[in-house]
């Protein structure tokens, strides 16, 4: 046997894992349109080449794997459906599909409709990689203004902005929360200005697009806070009030962990949603379906809430 094995070629092990799959070298000289004689020598050499037996030819009629073959048919694998991939990858570049798509959403976009257009989008797209960064408010827009991302989908944080085109998608509904021992948690309607005489949790925008803008906030004391999952934990937990996604919350407000509060100034409010990118940078044919997916998905929640 060898001390060093040799390196085997894509068709050795094509033939290899033709065998095993069909069991026998007459099947696999039928699937592959050759001679059993030369699927035969094809394995031989590989053993050769490699320095060890794949197939135990003695004690039955059938090739059976030895252990080594087994542990040769792992990698064996894992190199054809690398070169599959990368084949597959080619086919798609001169096609003039992108090899990779990075997409920023805004993190008040529903959790249903991000895990809706991401799945759709690998089986449409199995060869594209995806990118994906989650921010809040103007950051959104900062990652497409400074090429970090080929699309996004941001909040309405993008009036007036040069070399940005949008496409609304729908909106999402934000409503004023708190625990249930929460003193503006009361069952009766609470004062008109009673909202700023509590802290109020807001969301931070981490971008200087929206510097020293104000988005629904009411109360003269606020916590800042960069991260909405953090948000939503502090408000479970009774540390303020604020605005949060309805389909965020849907299960707390079920479940009384949280409740919908009655502050006059404000009940609740629309927070739309664009689809948003370069002028200067078009996407192509993969980004260009993740747009309309999401585009669809508006489509589709409009059409609902008309039959309700």
């Amino acid at each position: 046997m060898l001390s060093e094995p040799g390196t085997p070629t894509l068709d050795q092990l094509r033939v290899f894992l033709t065998v095993v799959e069909v069991g026998s070298f007459a099947a696999a000289a039928r699937k592959l349109h050759r001679a059993t004689s030369v699927i035969s020598y094809s394995i031989t050499n590989l053993e050769m080449q490699l320095g060890v037996s794949l197939f135990d030819r003695q004690t039955t009629r059938k090739p059976q794997l030895t252990d080594a073959g087994r542990t040769v048919l792992a990698e064996a694998r894992t190199i054809a459906n690398g070169m599959s991939g990368l084949r597959a990858k080619v086919k798609g570049l001169l096609q003039g599909l992108e090899a990779e798509v990075h997409v920023v959403l805004d993190v008040m976009l529903p959790a249903d409709r991000v895990v809706d257009a991401l799945k759709s989008f690998r089986e449409e797209f199995p060869t594209v990689s995806l990118h994906l960064h989650m921010e809040a408010l103007g950051a959104v827009t900062d990652l497409v203004l400074n090429r970090g991302a080929i699309i996004g989908v941001s909040g309405p944080m993008n009036e007036r902005i040069n070399g940005i085109e949008r496409i609304a998608i729908g909106s999402v509904e934000l409503i004023p929360v708190a625990a249930p021992n929460h003193p503006l948690a009361s069952s009766e309607p609470n004062a008109p200005g009673a909202g700023r005489e509590f802290t109020q949790l807001v969301l931070s925008d981490r971008s200087r697009l929206t510097k020293d803008k104000e988005f629904a906030v009411l109360s003269n004391r606020t916590w800042r806070l960069a991260d909405l999952g953090a948000k939503h934990m502090l408000l479970r937990e009774g540390i303020g009030w604020g605005n949060m996604p309805a389909p965020m919350v849907q299960e707390d407000l079920d479940s009384g962990r949280l409740v919908h509060l009655n502050i006059p100034e404000y009940q609740s409010g629309k927070y739309a949603f664009d689809v948003i990118y370069r002028t200067d940078l078009p996407p192509g044919p993969a980004a260009k379906w993740l747009i309309e997916r999401f585009v669809q998905q508006s489509c589709h929640s409009k059409s609902t809430e008309g039959a309700l």
